[in-house]
């Protein structure tokens, strides 16, 4: 399963682990590209068993939805790829009230992770792989304002969401630890999509000046392709990889206290008030 896989790296994840022969299955909101995308990659790989399901993973309703969707028609799940996000310039709340960002580049990985958990470990070996960024290293979590209600800066709102991915995959590591499941993090390049590229202001002006310097899909769908297939990286976990390597993430990923209580407090958030 790759999640944000209507186009950009995510379609690229998807066509390079498809060409493979694997069963793939895209995640997008957009039904309609999420639609062309996954018939496209079935041409260009020939590979018939490549499906497509909608959902909006900022909504927990519609993350729900699909989890329970995707253990009705299928027995097991060999690799996860988290890779849906966005960066937003403005504050914006999702469906579900919370800030955006964080609703949907941390929870949404969080909560479909841990909804699938089960199904990957009746798969182990099984990967699981987060898409993070080298952002991350300019963060630090704000227990206090996890949501950036006081004060909105959306790179840095972005990085403050890519640290908590770095977090959570560490965790995770640790709580899966002799599951046969695997938990890596990424940061794939800075890619040339149209992630960013649409808002106005100094955001928009920013991501279309550096465009041309950016690398492209392909290049940055290769780590998630290399953690999701290569026979090197069976039973590595808890890593952080670039241009398909390990390197350490900053020091506050290393900070376990911090990742415990971030642990919590995403429990708290993605429990179904009754």
């Amino acid at each position: 399963m790759v999640t944000g896989a209507a186009s950009g790296i995510g379609a690229a994840t998807a066509r390079g682990i498809a060409q493979q022969g694997a069963v793939v299955i895209l995640v997008d909101r957009d039904l309609e590209k999420g639609a062309a995308t996954t018939n496209r990659i079935r041409q260009e790989t020939n590979n018939p068993v490549v499906e497509f399901i909608a959902a909006d993973l900022s909504i927990q309703q519609e993350i729900r939805r699909l989890a329970q969707q995707f253990q009705s028609r299928y027995q097991r799940l060999d690799v996860l790829v988290n890779n849906a996000g966005a960066i937003f310039a403005e504050r914006q709340e999702s469906a579900d009230g919370i800030e955006m960002t964080f609703a949907l580049n941390y929870l949404g990985y969080f909560l479909l992770t841990n909804l699938l958990l089960d199904t990957l470990k009746t798969s182990a070996p099984a990967r699981i792989i987060n898409v993070s960024s080298r952002s991350h290293a300019r963060a630090h979590i704000k227990f206090d304002d996890l949501e950036s209600r006081s004060d909105y800066q959306g790179l840095q709102v972005y990085a403050h969401s890519k640290l908590a991915i770095v977090l959570f995959t560490y965790e995770l590591a640790r709580r899966l630890a002799g599951t046969g499941v695997t938990a890596n993090v990424l940061h794939p390049g800075v890619v040339a999509t149209n992630f960013g590229g649409n808002h106005k202001g100094t955001l928009g002006f920013l991501m279309r000046l550096f465009r041309f310097a950016f690398i492209n899909p392909d290049q940055g769908a290769q780590t998630s392709i290399f953690l999701a297939t290569a026979p090197e990286v069976e039973g590595v976990t808890g890593k952080y990889f670039v241009k398909c390597k390990a390197i350490p993430s900053s020091p506050a990923s290393y900070d376990m206290a911090t990742a415990e209580r971030l642990w919590q407090m995403s429990v708290a958030y993605t429990t179904p008030v009754t």
